[in-house]
């Protein structure tokens, strides 16, 4: 069965950073989603199961930087800049496939249990 375990979610204010780790029992493309109260849940950024090839929101580029230690089975996503905006839960997911990149929910096989970020502003 595949797992996905996020970790790194907290209480920080606006202009403060975040990591959050996302450990895998499954290498594949992976991504970083979020869900804000009442809205839909929306990619935030992905990576290819090499890590050549991300892809990021147009609301965290710049300010948000995805990676992954294959070595480790874990993919990190790094928040600089947080915004009370970015406030939401964070999940981890990943594709079934190498070459089926999650940019969107529809091509997400795994979802991770969800880590919960808060920005005061």
């Amino acid at each position: 069965q595949v797992q996905l375990v996020e970790s790194g979610g907290g209480l920080v204010q606006a202009g403060d950073s975040l990591r959050l780790s996302c450990a895998a029992s499954i290498r594949t493309a992976m991504g970083w989603f979020r869900q804000a109260l009442g809205k839909e849940r929306e990619a935030v950024a992905t990576i290819s199961w090499d890590g050549a090839y991300t892809v990021y929101a147009d609301s965290v580029k710049g300010r948000f930087t995805i990676s992954r230690d294959n070595a480790k089975n874990t993919v990190y996503l790094q928040m600089n800049s947080l915004k009370p905006e970015d406030a939401a839960v964070y999940y981890c997911a990943a594709s079934r496939s190498t070459v089926i990149i999650p940019d969107s929910s529809a091509k997400v096989a795994y979802w991770g249990q969800g880590t919960q970020v808060t920005v005061s502003s």
